[in-house]
């Protein structure tokens, strides 16, 4: 398991789709280990899923990371998920109002389309 101040990065590709399970801290000093993992996953793959299961805090450029991949993904026609954000990561999503450019699909779960 990794050192809770840090990120690490478990990825499972499956054909068209890649999963990548976030263990740690998504900051200023780890976002760009998530921006270069994913940017290659959707070069590669037609879905990518961001599983927050394990993230233990995100900071305004995390997030602003994952709203950078949603254009990216966008723009190349492809999906980018994110799954099981915990109460505190949501509330991040929340407050800046990023929540609402997403489209709930459960409690726990944004998809990004």
């Amino acid at each position: 398991m990794s050192d809770q101040n840090e990120l690490t990065l478990d990825t499972e590709v499956m054909g068209e789709s890649a999963i990548v399970h976030c263990h740690g801290r998504l900051t200023t000093t780890s976002a760009g280990q998530l921006r270069h993992e994913v940017k290659h996953l959707l070069s590669t793959t037609r879905a990518v899923t961001i599983d927050l299961t394990n993230l233990t805090m995100m900071d305004s450029l995390g997030l602003g990371t994952i709203a950078a991949l949603y254009a990216s993904a966008r723009n190349a026609g492809r999906y980018l998920h994110v799954v099981n954000i915990g109460p505190r990561i949501r509330e991040i999503f929340t407050v800046s109002r990023l929540l609402s450019v997403f489209e709930a699909h459960d409690d726990k779960n944004l998809v990004i389309h």
